[in-house]
């Protein structure tokens, strides 16, 4: 394979080879594209012979194409590129307008419940002329692949990040408590809490990708956790913890620690803290709207993070083994 042929490829024939493997069908493809089937199969065939290897195929009686091992390495490529494009489109949008008007923002629940209301009163209150948008999520695909697509500006994540173009603004740290209902003998215990006794507690936990971090550090120090439940809305989890149904080892963001239902106890460092931070494409123009809800936002945590700082959650007596 030459490399100047595969550089002098069409991007719409990337952009084929994209559709035709999501919807693993030439037909459908030309359908979203509005060619015919046998335009995108031309298409391929022209990638193909730039690529000096076959990138699709029909497996014998089955009515899908599948790509081979060049296609899936091809297809890596090419939706870092289409993604990148469409990050340029969105730039050439904002300045096409002379100005930017809007914000478009991902977020996660936990974010939403604490962070967001002071910031976005705050921001529009300095702001008022732009439009912030919103998008709620739990998955990285749609979070962070919507900064990677130019589809959002910023995003909240934790960290750490998966490989891709991004640039991140750390916020504050965002402590792990165990959630107990109030007449749990833990919520008043003297002693001291064993691993062994934490290991056995029925424990209620998030779907939230973000949550399985946490666990892993859990299953590194030997614990196996003991989930009966999982959901993702913060308050079924502080409700069914209330309820007596089980406990929780959840991120201090997600719990109203005015229920006097709860417990939350510091769990000091079995879990560490989640990092809570703004991501954005690393390569696209930062327009003043944007670095100015990057400011607010740095201002709003280190105010959340030093009330929470003068009502920590109680501390039990240290962990043992």
């Amino acid at each position: 394979m030459g490399a100047n042929l595969l550089l002098g490829a069409d991007l719409r024939h990337l952009v084929a080879l994209e559709i035709v493997a999501r919807e693993r069908s030439f037909a459908r493809a030309a359908s979203q594209l509005g060619y015919t089937q046998s335009a995108v199969s031309q298409q391929i065939a022209a990638l193909e012979r730039a690529a000096g290897a076959r990138l699709l195929e029909r497996p014998r009686g089955r009515g899908i194409v599948e790509p081979t091992e060049a296609g899936t390495l091809l297809l890596r490529h090419a939706a870092r590129i289409v993604a990148s494009l469409r990050a340029a489109e969105a730039d050439l949008r904002a300045l096409a307008d002379g100005t930017v008007g809007s914000l478009r923002v991902g977020t996660f629940q936990s974010v939403g419940m604490t962070i967001l209301p002071p910031l976005l009163s705050r921001y529009r209150a300095a702001w008022p002329e732009v439009e912030v948008t919103l998008l709620e999520a739990s998955s990285p695909s749609e979070l962070l692949g919507g900064v990677e697509r130019g589809e959002l500006d910023l995003t909240f994540w934790a960290l750490p990040l998966p490989d891709g173009p991004f640039e991140v603004l750390e916020l504050m740290l965002d402590p792990q408590v165990l959630l107990v209902p109030r007449a749990s003998p833990l919520a008043s215990r003297d002693g001291r809490l064993t691993v062994r006794q934490l290991a056995e507690l029925p424990l209620i936990g998030f779907r939230h990708p973000l949550a399985y971090s946490a666990e892993a550090h859990l299953h590194a120090r030997g614990i196996r956790p003991r989930f009966v439940f999982r959901s993702d809305e913060s308050a079924t989890v502080q409700g069914l913890v209330a309820s007596g149904f089980a406990s929780a080892i959840v991120p201090r963001l997600t719990v109203n620690l005015d229920d006097p239902r709860v417990v939350a106890l510091d769990v000091g460092s079995l879990v560490p803290p989640r990092t809570i931070v703004l991501v954005r494409h690393r390569d696209r123009y930062s327009s003043p709207a944007t670095r100015a809800f990057q400011d607010v936002a740095r201002e709003v945590c280190a105010e959340l993070a030093e009330r929470a700082g003068r009502s920590r959650p109680r501390r039990p007596r240290p962990l043992g083994a």
